[in-house]
């Protein structure tokens, strides 16, 4: 398994792995011009095989939470693992974060492909997935997903990286600051699985529509925060049209390191974890080990639970109607 290093002019990188199609890092400069690893990250290439965070990588078929591991695809009923509590989650335990995929560079860029195939964790359709990563001179790292299938199924793709504006390994990121381009956030049950409704931000902690630290509210009374921890909850993109990339749903700012990032998608969506579960994981890139909260994941993503819920923006994938999604990452 080799990794991928992108370098550009200015001597800003980012390293890419075949399995998960993961980022292993991103190294940008502080307002000093230091530069430093901000992408969580393991010590060992084997410990992100089956990590329970799913560091940096591309879960799939279907990211997030599918209620039961219900599915249903043009009247057909499939049954898939169940590995989150009651729920599935992101495509299962053999998803394509656990898989190795094929890499090819080419100039500024790693393009990753997967072939899926039919029955895989129980889902229908041979799929081809395909993750172009660019990183520019200006040090934006483009991720552009695309994917087609055989039959019909459903697919959400995201990347699943944990940031920390301050360093990968600096500790706690709840004092970082983050504005969302979202007035709704997705209704969940005690299980954080969808409940079908989308209720306003305004008055409550989800309320991210102007800057604040990510864990002001973090400990709130307030059940949605209470039931995961923390932050691990969806949020309804405002003006989101599909096929359309809106610019800045995220914006996370430090103000020790000076660092920015700035995230665009044509996603619908963005769930946001702010490492509640941490804890536990493989030793870091440093030699210590992450606590809770050390970094934060801001995933652009279709709906959780979509395919339960007819009202939510489709995930369905059919033949001859290619999957086309854009997440860009700005550093400033």
């Amino acid at each position: 398994m080799e990794l991928i290093k992108l370098t550009n002019s200015s001597g800003a990188s980012v390293t890419l792995s075949p399995l998960g199609a993961g980022i292993v890092s991103i190294v940008v400069p502080d307002k000093e011009g230091k530069l430093e690893n901000v992408a969580l990250s393991y010590a060992s290439p084997e410990d992100y095989m089956n990590d329970g965070p799913c560091l940096g990588k591309i879960p799939g078929r279907y990211a997030n939470r599918i209620g039961k591991g219900k599915l249903t695809v043009k009247d057909k009923d499939y049954q898939l693992a169940v590995n989150c509590g009651p729920h599935h989650l992101h495509g299962g335990p053999t998803g394509f974060q656990n898989r190795i995929w094929d890499a090819e560079k080419f100039p500024g860029g790693v393009r990753f492909t997967y072939h899926s195939a039919d029955g895989e964790e129980n889902y229908p359709g041979n799929v081809k997935v395909v993750a172009e990563y660019r990183w520019s001179d200006d040090n934006v790292l483009t991720l552009d997903l695309t994917a087609t299938t055989d039959a019909p199924t459903v697919i959400n793709l995201t990347n699943h990286l944990y940031v920390n504006l301050d360093g990968a390994d600096s500790g706690n990121a709840l004092s970082q600051l983050l504005t969302l381009k979202s007035d709704r956030f997705l209704v969940t049950d005690d299980s954080l699985c969808p409940t079908g409704d989308l209720a306003s931000v305004e008055g409550t902690p989800m309320d991210f529509t102007t800057e604040k630290p990510v864990g002001r509210d973090i400990h709130s009374d307030f059940k949605p925060l209470l039931v995961g921890k923390g932050y691990d909850h969806c949020f309804a993109i405002k003006d989101w049209k599909r096929g359309e990339l809106v610019e800045d749903v995220a914006v996370l700012r430090s103000e020790r390191s000076g660092r920015v990032m700035a995230i665009s998608s044509t996603q619908p969506a963005l769930q946001l974890y702010t490492g509640n579960w941490l804890k536990g994981s493989p030793k870091n890139a440093s030699g210590g080990f992450y606590e809770d909260y050390d970094g934060i994941a801001i995933e652009c993503q279709g709906y959780p639970d979509a395919p339960n819920h007819p009202e939510f923006p489709s995930q369905l994938l059919l033949p001859g109607e290619p999957y086309r999604e854009t997440i860009r990452f700005s550093f400033r």
